[in-house]
């Protein structure tokens, strides 16, 4: 695969378009919202120096360098044109996805891999059916070229000599996929990520401690542990006899499911959504845009010591 179209150009489909065009593919770039397209090239620009300085993109790699590599496009059609690869990655709602792809099926190249980006819908249904066995997910975590994992789910039927490709591909680009046998909203990490954020929310709407002193305690306590040992190899460290007795104990019972949290709703009535307002759990003056690189030389830095520490978790060791 060498002719990437990524659809959607916001928070996702921009940094993915960046990693396509740094592994050596050529990309074009298109979004409905023009605006959003405009904006693209600077978020890439940004995070490819960032990429640069910390030494996780080659040197040589210039904002003219990224403008060749990554094309922006008006139109579809244009940017779908003699494709081998099209990223789907516009807005999580059914209809939108599925005049999407009604559209891709009548434009895109009949051979071309459809890949969703989607996190929580189960678009195969949305897809029409003689595009099926070319069609898959590819959800990527943010930001994307720094965080590795790519889940990869096959559509009903899909061609496993498509599926094989596109991993391929995402290993030669440095990325771990993980292919699921079939499709679960949220997939793996998600699924995990959201139990904690249940979690979470319910400790501080009950006042048991505040945003911050929550966040100590992963970072201080979860999260030193995590990147080594992960969760079951954790346990077989611990020993699973004694995490038989914790489970019997009944020492953890989980918050009743809830679909609000009344902290957060506030915050997002007061205008406090995160960093590109300015404040959200935490107030955060200044440029989004140096926050974002604050943030990405933290997590490079922290790829750099893992390559060296390395972990003690079974996937690694097979990959």
């Amino acid at each position: 695969m060498s002719r990437i179209a990524v659809i959607g150009a916001g928070t996702m489909g921009h940094a993915i378009a960046l990693v396509y065009a740094l592994g050596g593919h050529q990309v074009r770039l298109t979004d409905s919202n023009p605006d959003t397209l405009a904006r693209a090239q600077g978020l890439m620009e940004a995070a490819l120096a960032t990429l640069v300085a910390g030494g996780e993109a080659p040197a040589d790699w210039t904002s003219a360098h990224l403008a060749q590599a990554v094309t922006r496009h008006a139109t579809l059609e244009e940017t779908v044109d003699g494709a081998e690869f099209i990223v789907e990655a516009i807005i999580e709602t059914p209809e939108a996805k599925r005049a999407l792809f009604e559209q891709l099926d009548r434009v895109a190249p009949a051979e071309a891999i459809i890949a969703s980006n989607t996190s929580q819908l189960d678009v195969f249904p949305l897809i029409p059916e003689r595009r099926q066995r070319r069609a898959m997910i590819t959800h990527w975590y943010t930001p994307p070229y720094l965080v590795d994992l790519v889940d990869v789910i096959p559509a009903p039927g899909c061609d496993p000599a498509a599926l094989d490709a596109v991993e391929a591909a995402l290993k030669t680009m440095g990325k771990q996929p993980l292919r699921l046998s079939k499709f679960v909203p949220g997939y793996v990490a998600n699924r995990i990520q959201a139990a904690i954020g249940a979690e979470v929310q319910h400790l501080l709407d009950e006042g048991v401690a505040s945003a911050a002193e929550i966040d100590a305690a992963i970072i201080h306590g979860l999260a030193l542990r995590l990147p080594i040992l992960a969760v079951f190899a954790k346990a077989d460290f611990t020993g699973l006899a004694l995490m038989q007795s914790v489970m019997r104990n009944g020492g953890y019972t989980p918050p009743p499911p809830r679909r609000q949290s009344a902290t957060l709703d506030a915050l997002v009535a007061q205008g406090r959504t995160g960093v590109l307002a300015g404040a959200g759990y935490y107030d955060w003056p200044g440029d989004p845009e140096k926050l974002f690189g604050a943030r990405d030389k933290r997590l490079i830095a922290l790829k750099r010591a893992m390559r060296q520490i390395g972990t003690m978790a079974g996937l690694e060791r097979d990959a």
